[in-house]
């Protein structure tokens, strides 16, 4: 007998959020790393906030590049495992010639990271935070590769919808990161007291962690040794290595043009002062934070669709999509109502409140969390929607219409907003807003358009 809708949308909740639960909270530990290091440099003052809030704005931007490419892994196998004819060495194919991309993009990233203290000079950003971030950027660096092949692991395990594993190695992390960090800038346990750098040596190295603990998860575990993923590591497979790029690279310049819009909101903030960026780095965090949620419901979105989409099964994917878009609207509905109704506690976390020399700083990030505040739900919805998109392997379109919300409403409207009505970081901030709630509707429209077309399932494997 079959199920009435709402036992279908009820059992569907209850599967997509089963699934996406463990990916939320390994985000959040995944968030925290970034988190611990503003926390550690809020204690060095605002010029430590400000100098890392450099370094890490131009770093995210290569590597979040890089984990768009990586997270082809996760849509290719679940469609391969909804066809329901994939086999380990199908499955295996992929995840090596991830790793192979991985190499691929990580070795020009350092060569132009090494050189960012001229990268934040060009772009006139203040002469001793340039300096400093520079000085941040090559330690930080190293940690790229590692971590480009921990999130290629890690959305393999995720599609084999089994991402317990991934959560256990993240949160692991987290005090790795948060001891070694704190170690490293203070000189403690005999190791050399590097400042603000230690922050970024510990990054480093908290990479390396989270790809070598979940290689160790992989060798061991049984139920993932029988794919032998790490077997003739050398040898090329160059057409599913064009499958990844064919399939990843839409999905990483989405997600480039979303975070570098944010990275140029910090380089214009950054023309307003230390005061002005510090608030806004702080702000950027916590907003940042709190995405974490709908992107841990993204790619279990991601999942969901990918496995009815290799089956056929078209209402399957209307059912798993649309669950997770409300779901996600309920959620951020809980962190717009935080962040307007608790901004000091928030900021509380990162600067003393009774410090007078914050008293700058923390009066602007009240604006800006308030602004933060209003996007919530929209920065929910073009992320879940994203998610769904790429479950069905639609990525060529939602980056065009990523470039056109991002760049040419919401950089625009920051622009203007900003320096043209004289709102300053606050224009910044609503300029952002709307290029995000552009990109949800976009989005959104376009997987209502998709809904109404028959669903033609490609035999090529990306």
């Amino acid at each position: 007998m079959p199920l009435a809708p709402f036992a279908l949308w009820r059992r569907e909740t209850f599967e997509t959020f089963r699934l996406a639960l463990p990916m939320i909270v390994a985000q959040l530990a995944q968030m925290a790393l970034p988190t611990t290091d503003i926390l550690l440099l809020g204690a060095l003052g605002p010029e430590a906030v400000a100098s890392g809030a450099l370094a890490v704005n131009l770093y995210n931007t290569f590597m979040l590049f890089g984990v768009g490419v990586m997270s082809a892994t996760m849509p290719m196998v679940a469609r391969r495992r909804g066809v329901m004819r994939h086999s380990v060495k199908d499955l295996r194919r992929t995840v090596r010639q991830t790793l192979w991309v991985a190499v691929s993009i990580a070795l020009p990233m350092w060569v132009i990271l090494w050189h960012g203290e001229a990268i934040f000079r060009l772009l006139g950003q203040d002469p001793d935070l340039s300096r400093r971030g520079g000085g941040f950027l090559r330690l930080m660096m190293w940690g790229l590769l590692p971590f480009f092949g921990f999130v290629a692991l890690r959305s393999f395990v995720a599609a084999l919808e089994r991402p317990a594993w991934t959560l256990i190695v993240g949160v692991s992390a987290v005090p790795l990161n948060a001891g070694l960090g704190w170690a490293l800038i203070h000189g403690r346990f005999g190791l050399p007291a590097l400042g603000a750098n230690g922050a970024a040596l510990a990054t480093a190295v908290t990479m390396a962690f989270l790809f070598v603990g979940l290689v160790t998860v992989l060798l061991i575990e049984r139920r993932f040794r029988r794919y032998r993923l790490f077997g003739h590591m050398l040898r090329p497979d160059w057409p599913r290595y064009l499958d990844v790029w064919r399939l990843g690279l839409p999905i990483a310049l989405m997600i480039v043009f979303e975070t570098s819009i944010f990275n140029a909101a910090g380089f214009l903030v950054g023309l307003l002062g230390a005061a002005p960026l510090a608030a806004h780095a702080i702000t950027l965090q916590i907003a940042a934070t709190a995405f974490m949620i709908p992107f841990g419901v993204a790619q279990a979105v991601t999942i969901r669709v990918g496995l009815a989409y290799g089956r056929g099964d078209e209402a399957a994917m209307a059912l798993s999509g649309w669950t997770s878009w409300w779901l996600t609207i309920a959620i951020m509905c809980g962190t717009a109502a935080l962040f307007t109704l608790a901004p000091d506690p928030l900021f509380g976390a990162f600067l003393d409140l009774d410090d007078p020399g914050n008293a700058e700083t923390l009066a602007l990030g009240r604006s800006y969390l308030a602004v933060a505040a209003l996007f919530q739900i929209v920065d929910g919805i073009q992320a879940t929607a994203a998610g769904m998109l790429r479950g069905r392997h639609d990525t060529r379109i939602p980056m065009i219409m990523a470039l056109a919300g991002y760049w040419g409403v919401g950089l625009t409207g920051s622009i203007v907003l900003a320096f043209a009505f004289d709102l300053r970081g606050v224009g910044v901030w609503l300029g952002l807003a709307l290029g995000l709630g552009t990109v949800a509707v976009l989005l959104t429209w376009r997987w209502i358009v998709l809904s109404r077309r028959p669903c033609v399932v490609s035999p090529s494997p990306a």
